[in-house]
């Protein structure tokens, strides 16, 4: 896939994630997936004057750890695309990596959540046309 269609978050290696083996904590990498998607789905739409998403909420998360991540300088680059959209989710890849170093691919499911009726919603013409910024189509 090209890497034109990706959303590119650089994340800072903070000391706090560093875990006593020296590396960045498993469960951390969670944080840094965060991060990248508050980014794409409500910092960067508010940068543009769109309007963030409202209502997304978390069903599924996989990771594969394919290298350690020390304390560096430098920020990783968060790489996030989507995969697949449905009508209520779409699911979203990602690497933390450094050039070609890839320290983490990672993969989430999201799903449309209406607050007020506190259960799953279609996603709105608006919403599909950004995700599909991120696609290979």
């Amino acid at each position: 896939m090209s890497r034109t269609h990706r959303h590119v978050f650089p994340r800072a290696v903070r000391f706090a994630d560093i875990d006593s083996l020296g590396h960045v904590n498993n469960v951390r990498f969670f944080d840094y997936l965060e991060d990248a998607r508050l980014e794409m789905f409500h910092i960067d739409l508010h940068r543009e004057g769109g309007t963030p998403f409202r209502g997304l909420v978390v069903a599924r998360h996989e990771i594969d750890y394919r290298r350690p991540l020390t304390f560096r300088a430098d920020p990783v680059r968060v790489e996030s695309w989507v995969t697949e959209i449905r009508p209520v989710r779409f699911t979203l890849d990602y690497e933390i990596r450094d050039g070609e170093e890839v320290f983490v691919r990672a993969r989430s499911v999201m799903v449309a959540y209406d607050v007020e009726r506190a259960g799953p919603r279609r996603l709105n013409p608006y919403e599909l046309s950004y995700l599909r910024r991120f696609t290979a189509e």
